[in-house]
């Protein structure tokens, strides 16, 4: 057994799983110890200006060391820090990787959105197995991108990163509060073009089963559920029919950020960008389910997803 530190830095939020990782065989399965989300919205501005921006370098080198702090106390002996696609697309990058090693002691690794795309499988399968003749969908939907992960039982079969995401949709298109047609219209066109994409080199018709994974994808699902408050365990595994999830989506896309903030279940950090969240997870369930030819009627939310990926990924690496 080993306690590990894993650190997922994307566009939006910044996490921190810190775990023993037990290893039984080629197995390697967690217990959780501490995880943590802090929104600092590091890729602020950087679809526009392909730089971090100081202040949104500011709020993460600040949740960097109060995590640094967290792993100190804790005693975990390995710690993987992973950052995405804000951090791929900025020019200046370096400024961050170098706060980031002083705060930590560890160089953050700005990871391709394939080997994203393969932690976020990971991540997910690790805790809902996949049976033998399944082909598993994992959609990650993150703040500057999202990743289509096609996977069975023996791991990935295909993986694609896109650049849409709630805070790029966001900055890019819903500028309206709440956000117009003519606005919604040019983001889901977005969304299209990148599926598209996707379906370029992943065989998403081959789905028998869709999951989606991140802060997106679980607020939507607290939503649909008129969840009190936020509840992990409410939403892990739950499997909703794609009317109900449409609903839930367009819902949100239609409120005004007021309405939005005083929802019980919502994360002040997501307010602003969770109706390009929820205009994006509509798109992609209605146009994978339509290529699913039938087999995809309902939907899966896992709170288990990179992070746990991460976690798992330092734990394998480590001698037995």
């Amino acid at each position: 057994m080993t306690r590990v530190a894993a650190i997922d830095c994307g566009t939006n939020s910044i996490r921190l799983l810190i775990a023993d990782a037990v290893q039984d065989g080629d197995a390697c399965t967690l217990v959780d110890i501490v995880r943590e989300m802090r929104v600092v919205r590091l890729g602020q501005g950087v679809d526009a200006t392909g730089e971090l921006a100081p202040e949104a370098l500011k709020r993460t080198f600040a949740a960097a060391a109060d995590y640094a702090a967290l792993i100190r106390e804790h005693g975990a002996v390995a710690v993987r820090f992973v950052a995405t696609s804000a951090s791929r697309d900025a020019s200046n990058r370096h400024v961050f990787v170098d706060g980031i090693k002083d705060l930590l002691g560890v160089e953050p690794e700005v990871i391709s959105g394939d080997e994203e795309a393969a932690l976020s499988f990971a991540g997910a399968s690790s805790v809902l197995p996949i049976a033998a003749g399944d082909h598993v969908v994992v959609v990650d939907l993150g703040g500057g991108s999202t990743e289509f992960v096609l996977g069975d039982a023996g791991g990935v079969e295909a993986a694609k990163s896109v650049d849409v995401g709630c805070v790029r949709m966001t900055e890019r298109h819903l500028l309206g509060d709440p956000p117009t047609l003519e606005q919604i219209t040019a983001a889901e066109a977005d969304v299209d073009a990148a599926i598209d994409a996707a379906l370029a080199v992943v065989p998403l018709q081959r789905a028998t089963a869709l999951v989606g994974v991140a802060g997106s994808v679980t607020t939507i699902t607290a939503h649909a559920l008129h969840l009190t408050e936020y509840s992990a365990s409410a939403i892990h595994g739950r499997e909703l029919d794609l009317k109900t999830i449409a609903a839930a989506c367009s819902e949100l896309l239609a409120m005004t950020r007021e309405q939005r903030s005083v929802l019980p279940y919502m994360h002040p950090g997501r307010v602003d960008v969770i109706g390009a969240g929820a205009l994006v997870w509509r798109r992609v369930v209605s146009r994978l389910a339509a290529l699913s030819d039938g087999r995809i009627e309902s939907v899966m939310t896992s709170e288990h997803d990179i992070l746990d990926g991460i976690a798992l990924s330092i734990g394998r690496n480590q001698p037995r």
